[in-house]
């Protein structure tokens, strides 16, 4: 294993017909894919230069919201769970995704009918896994990722969601464990203390080992707060992501070395 590398990023190409990618929350609001085609470009770099190799999942042009590939695995250790989406249309996304966790000698369990997961619903905070419930992942999707990670020493706990997509569309956690986001959108019972953040692209961070974290440019206040805090971030343009409902975390698979 060269000592460099963190692990391996799984990410997935967006497809020409990003455009066309469901809107559950926001209004409709024109995708440029030339643009969001060099907005991934820049992403899969920051990933690259904290530490990450880039592995894309084989591209799937006619499915317009493959390029949020977090929504097809959950990996935790040398297990990838592969999930079921709730979005019908997003279910044969789940083949590539196997394809390229096979690949990586991954050990694959998977989410079967009539449980429905998405990997955005699942946030991993240490031992303790939290999955929301919503209108993308169900309680039985829920039961089934229990059982599968018990053997792991997880411990799930589901958190009832508002007007979000998905948990980490709402919440997500720094390296330490803490909690930040917009907690008026979960059932904030189910959970730490969570930090509030000024603006809604503040809510989704993505640790990057160590201090690093990838925040999306457009989260200001976020930048400057966790800067203030000594974390290293990187700001990412993902604006043409963000009018799907996209964010951050939603765009890769982290898959750590087995050492680290």
């Amino acid at each position: 294993m060269d000592a460099h590398y963190r692990g391996t990023a799984l990410t997935r190409r967006p497809s020409p017909e990003l455009d066309r990618g469901v809107r559950t929350h926001l209004d409709y609001a024109p995708v440029d894919p030339v643009l969001a085609a060099r907005q991934y470009l820049v992403y899969q770099e920051a990933l690259a230069s904290a530490g990450w190799r880039v592995r894309e999942v084989a591209a799937d042009p006619g499915r317009p919201d493959s390029v949020f590939v977090e929504d097809t695995l959950v990996v935790c250790e040398d297990l990838a769970v592969l999930t079921r989406p709730g979005e019908h249309s997003r279910r044969e996304e789940v083949r590539g995704a196997e394809k390229a966790v096979r690949e990586l000698g991954l050990r694959v369990a998977r989410i079967e009918e009539p449980g429905h997961l998405e990997g955005g619903d699942v946030l991993q905070v240490g031992t303790t896994v939290y999955v929301g419930l919503g209108g993308r992942t169900d309680a039985g999707g829920a039961e089934q990722l229990e059982r599968l990670l018990a053997p792991l020493g997880r411990t799930v706990c589901t958190v009832a969601l508002g007007r979000v997509l998905h948990l980490k569309s709402a919440v997500t956690a720094l390296a330490d464990g803490t909690l930040v986001g917009l907690p008026e959108l979960v059932e904030t019972a189910a959970l730490p203390a969570v930090r509030p953040v000024a603006e809604e692209a503040g809510a989704h961070v993505l640790p990057l080992g160590g201090s690093e974290v990838l925040v999306s440019a457009a989260a200001h206040e976020t930048v400057h707060r966790l800067t203030a805090d000594h974390w290293r971030v990187l700001p990412v343009d993902i604006s043409e992501f963000e009018k799907l409902e996209g964010c951050v975390t939603c765009l890769s698979v982290l898959v750590p070395d087995p050492a680290r």
